[in-house]
């Protein structure tokens, strides 16, 4: 069975070690993810922010995190400048990823869009989850649970792709996609339906390449075989899904807490489509799952 401890042992196994610029570190939980990285040769870390601050959160994480030469500690005025030199720091070369520390998303999103310095392109971003379920034989993606209100097709399309990239770096090199609507027929009267015709036309046509496209489907279609035969939805992609491809940010945020509280699934996630993967986890996550999504991140970065 995959798991999410197997993606830190593969991230781990790089031979280069890659940099993560923390903005606005000082933080218990987000040092304490540090720690637990670099206790698994994950990465090497420089950490934004007050730089006395810092160091009194990270003397009470862990004393010996305050001589450990993978840390380097650059001090920044305020959240704003913590974000922007972090963010920097990515798009000019001095490290691989960036994660979001004590401060509002809000802040280092705007940073990250920057146009002058960010790390922004031509696409959009995108939150691609990788949950690792009890009892469901392989890792599962779910997107877009956080960034994309209500996507449109060609936002979709773009939101399949970014998931296809992350679920290539942890080894699955033709992903099957379900768009998820609440119905396996197309209806004209639900646009999801109608969305997810287009994407498997699109897949067809190599116009989204590197996966299988396959749906509307319903989620129990999409992952359970047995579901699939009673409703006689065959083929090689029916109940085998990788990537769960959401209609809205509400579908996908009840999905997404479904599964942690429910289903008590591990989770990390990444967001997709900018300069370099940012990690963006919220203080509310667990450690294991700053350090799940650090792994992913890096996965990314070294695809």
């Amino acid at each position: 069975m995959a798991s999410l401890d197997s993606l830190i042992d593969k991230a781990a196994a790089s031979d280069t070690r890659p940099v993560v610029s923390v903005a606005s570190a000082a933080d218990s939980h987000v040092l304490g993810a540090v720690k637990m990285a670099l206790e698994r040769n994950l990465a090497s870390f420089r950490l934004f922010g007050d730089k006395e601050e810092i160091r009194s959160v990270l003397a009470k994480v862990d004393p010996r995190l305050l001589d450990n030469g993978f840390i380097e500690i650059e001090d920044a005025s305020d959240q704003r400048m913590a974000a922007k030199l972090a963010v920097q720091s990515v798009s000019g070369g001095q490290a691989d990823v960036l994660m979001k520390g004590n401060l509002p998303t809000a802040t280092i999103l705007k940073e990250v869009l920057n146009r002058d310095y960010g790390l922004r392109k031509e696409t959009i971003l995108s939150h691609v989850a990788a949950f690792e379920v009890p009892g469901y034989e392989r890792l599962l993606f779910v997107t877009d649970a956080a960034m994309n209100i209500a996507p449109d097709l060609t936002e979709k399309a773009q939101i399949v792709r970014n998931a296809v990239l992350a679920a290539h770096a942890c080894g699955i090199s033709k992903p099957i996609v379900a768009p998820l609507a609440a119905v396996e027929t197309v209806n004209p009267a639900m646009q999801p339906t109608l969305d997810a015709a287009a994407l498997v036309a699109m897949n067809h046509r190599g116009q989204i390449n590197g996966c299988i496209i396959d749906g509307p489907l319903a989620l129990d279609n999409a992952v359970s075989r047995e579901a699939a035969e009673h409703k006689g939805i065959e083929g090689e992609t029916a109940g085998n899904a990788d990537i769960l491809l959401v209609p809205s940010i509400e579908a996908g945020n009840i999905l997404y807490k479904s599964l942690m509280y429910f289903a008590n699934a591990k989770v990390g996630a990444v967001i997709q489509g900018a300069k370099a993967p940012v990690v963006l986890t919220s203080r509310s996550d667990r450690m294991e799952s700053k350090l799940y999504s650090l792994a992913l991140a890096i996965l990314v970065s070294q695809h």
